[in-house]
């Protein structure tokens, strides 16, 4: 297996590990633009108090995403550099390495329930603030 092989459709290794790149200097552009534009609406300490924990939690967001790739790159390297014969069982992974495959794929999922859990309670505050009002 090559760094030019698919590893799924349309995505080599090496397109991966561009992303990864290209996803890390885009949030960085994304974030700065973002506390540039709040800037000029934060003129008290409870402005502060507000937005902080939005980008806090954006930023958070974004490097438990950017983790997620890299576990995966680093899977797919470890399936590269076994697979330099052409039988299947240099593809094999160990043990470890399944283990570790599946706690990641398990810490994934438990991050998305827990981000939706999330996003679906300050959705109902929202509301509930809205109708409030």
């Amino acid at each position: 297996m090559s760094d030019e092989k698919e590893i799924f459709e349309g995505k080599t290794f090496q397109d991966l590990t561009k992303d990864i790149y290209e996803n890390t200097t885009k949030r960085k552009v994304q974030i700065d633009l973002l506390i540039s534009e709040i800037h000029g609406f934060i003129t008290t300490i409870d402005d502060v108090v507000m937005v902080a924990p939005i980008i806090k939690e954006y930023m958070d967001t974004a490097v438990r995403n950017d983790e997620h790739l890299v576990k995966l790159a680093g899977v797919l390297q470890r399936i590269i550099s076994k697979s330099s014969g052409e039988s299947d069982e240099s593809m094999l992974l160990s043990d470890a390495e399944k283990e570790e495959l599946m706690g990641t794929l398990q810490d994934t999922v438990n991050d998305l329930q827990n981000e939706q859990s999330r996003l679906e309670d300050i959705k109902s505050k929202t509301i509930k603030n809205i109708s409030e009002a």
